[in-house]
C-alpha cells in the first residue's frame, strides 16, 4: 500500500501518523518519550512494521520541537514547524476552521486561520499552567487518575474560583481551597476554568476567537478543559477524531503535497534502518555575531548528518568544500575552547 508518513516529536511525546493516497489515516500512535525520543520513535516504527508490513512509503515529513532529530533519524523529505503542520491538519479535518486551540505536554499555542490559511499565531512564553504535564501533576497530587480528571469536573455544581494567572499561583490556591474542604469535583472544575482563563489571557492575548474552533493536542482528551473553554467563549469547541496526532497528520499531508509536485524518490530510511539508528548529539554557541545562536549537531558513525539552530543559516550547509570544512573545524575548535 502506498502511503505518506508524518512524525511529530514534542517535549514529552512522539507521534506517528500514516496516510494512504486518499489522505485517510491508516495508522497512528502517541508515545511518551520519557526523555528519549529516539527510543520512542524506534518503538513506534517497530509497531508500525508489525501492523502494516507491506507499506510503500512515498514521502515522509517531520514537525515539532524535535523535528530536526526526527528528520535525520527517519530520512524525512519535508521538515516543517508545528504551526504550519497543525494548521494544515486542522484545515484538512474542517475546511471552515478559524481558530485552533492546541495544548500539549509542556507548551500551548493558538492558531488563527482565514480561508484555510494561517494568518497569525501565539505561543505560551514561560508559564506552563494548563499544559499536560501540569495537569498530570495536579491529578497525582489530588490522587485522581488523569483519565478521570475531566469526568469529575463535569460533575461539579459549584466550581471553586482559583487564581490561574500562572502555574505556581494556581497550585498554591488549589492547595489552599483543598484545605478548606471543597470537594474534588468543585476543585477540579475550578482549576479547569482557571487554566482556560489563563490560556485566553496569556496565549490568545485577548484576540477574538472565531468559530469553527478546534481543540487539539493531548489536553483535548480532558472533557473538563473542553467544557471550560465552551463556558468562557460561549461557543462550541470541536475535538477532532485524531486530536493527539494532528501535528503528525499535518507533517504527512505536507510530505504528500511535496511528492505530488515533484514525484521525487523518498529519502525515507525504512523501519529496519530506524531501529538501528544510533547518533551522538553535540552543541556549541556561535559567537560570530550578537545573536549568539546555540547550534545543535548530530553525528552518525562519526560523520555529521544534521545541524540546526542558526538564524542566518551559515551552519546549515553540510556539503562544504574541503577549505570550507577546514575553516569551520577551526571555528568550532576555537568556540569550544572559549576563544
Amino acid at each position: 500500500m502506498e502511503c505518506f508518513i508524518g512524525v511529530d516529536v514534542g517535549s514529552v511525546s512522539a507521534k506517528i501518523a500514516v496516510l494512504d493516497m486518499d489522505k485517510r489515516v491508516i495508522f497512528e500512535t502517541y508515545l511518551r518519550t520519557h526523555g528519549s525520543p529516539v527510543e520512542a520513535l524506534q518503538g513506534g516504527f517497530q509497531h508500525l512494521q508489525e501492523k502494516l508490513p507491506d507499506l510503500e512509503v512515498l514521502a515522509a515529513g517531520t514537525t515539532g520541537s524535535g523535528r530536526h532529530l526526527a528528520a535525520v533519524m527517519i530520512g524525512a523529505d519535508t521538515v516543517k514547524n508545528e504551526i504550519t503542520a497543525h494548521a494544515v491538519a486542522a484545515r484538512e479535518i474542517n475546511p471552515e476552521v478559524r481558530t485552533v486551540i492546541d495544548i500539549g505536554g509542556q507548551d500551548s499555542k493558538i492558531i488563527f486561520l482565514k480561508d484555510g490559511v494561517s494568518c497569525g499565531f501565539n505561543m505560551n512564553s514561560v508559564c506552563a499552567a494548563g499544559t499536560g504535564s501540569f495537569l498530570d501533576h495536579q491529578a497525582t497530587r489530588l490522587n485522581v487518575p488523569i483519565e478521570k480528571f475531566g469526568e469529575l469536573a463535569l460533575r461539579s455544581r459549584n466550581p471553586v474560583r482559583i487564581a490561574g494567572r500562572c502555574g505556581v499561583f494556581a497550585e498554591s490556591d488549589l492547595i489552599s481551597k483543598q484545605q478548606m474542604g471543597y470537594s474534588k469535583e468543585d476543585l477540579i472544575a475550578g482549576l479547569c476554568l482557571a487554566l482556560a482563563r489563563n490560556y485566553l489571557a496569556n496565549v490568545a492575548r485577548g484576540k477574538e476567537i472565531r468559530p469553527v474552533v478546534l481543540f487539539q493536542g493531548g489536553v483535548a482528551a480532558n472533557v473538563g478543559m473542553r467544557a471550560a473553554f465552551e463556558t468562557l467563549l460561549g461557543l462550541p469547541v470541536v475535538v477532532p477524531p485524531y486530536y493527539r496526532v494532528m501535528g503528525a497528520i499535518g507533517a504527512a499531508l505536507l510530505a504528500r503535497e511535496r511528492w505530488l509536485k515533484t514525484k521525487s524518490p523518498t529519502a525515507f530510511r525504512g523501519a529496519r534502518a530506524i531501529s538501528l539508528f544510533d547518533c551522538s548529539p553535540r552543541s556549541f554557541i556561535c559567537n560570530d555575531c550578537t545573536n549568539n545562536c546555540k547550534i545543535s549537531e548530530l553525528y552518525l558513525g562519526g560523520e555529521i548528518v544534521g545541524r540546526w539552530g542558526s538564524r542566518c543559516g551559515k551552519w546549515a550547509n553540510l556539503r562544504l568544500s574541503s577549505a570550507g570544512r577546514q575553516d569551520q573545524r577551526e571555528k568550532l575548535r576555537l568556540v569550544r575552547r572559549g576563544a
